[in-house]
């Protein structure tokens, strides 16, 4: 059982969420959600949010089409995901996103009605649950 910290992000042109998990647990939580300027953040922040947390690993969700093939958005989050490599040297995995944004909506509207649903928290529990499906994968 590793005990390796894993930062998720759920890459958007307009916002991108972040998340922190712990592999030892299995759970992760939304750490906030970063502007981007038609798909690129500030490369600052993210650099701080690193040093903060200093995960092992970043995971990014990838946002394919239903029947799984990639769209223009999969092409970007994976360029992303490779920035974020070249930029701070951290090992980057990829994880299907399909229905996160989804099952985000759906826990954050559980949790606290139509106020929970702000942006910003979507994207951030988005992240959390690209995180966590990561982990769980891991074991199966």
């Amino acid at each position: 059982m590793s005990s390796r910290s894993i930062m998720g992000f759920d890459y958007g042109t307009k916002s991108i969420g972040v998340a922190i998990g712990q592999q030892l647990t299995g759970t992760a939580q939304p750490l906030r959600a970063l502007k981007a300027n038609d798909g690129i953040p500030n490369w600052d922040e993210i650099d701080s949010l690193l040093k903060e947390w200093q995960p092992d690993l970043l995971v990014v969700g990838l946002p394919l089409n239903m029947d799984g093939s990639e769209q223009e958005m999969t092409v970007r989050a994976r360029k992303f995901g490779n920035r974020l490599h070249g930029r701070f040297g951290k090992p980057v995995a990829f994880k299907d996103e399909r229905l996160t944004t989804t099952d985000a909506r759906a826990r954050l509207f559980e949790q606290g009605g139509y106020r929970a649903l702000a942006k910003g928290s979507v994207d951030g529990v988005s992240a959390q649950l690209i995180v966590e499906s990561w982990m769980e994968e891991q074991y199966d």
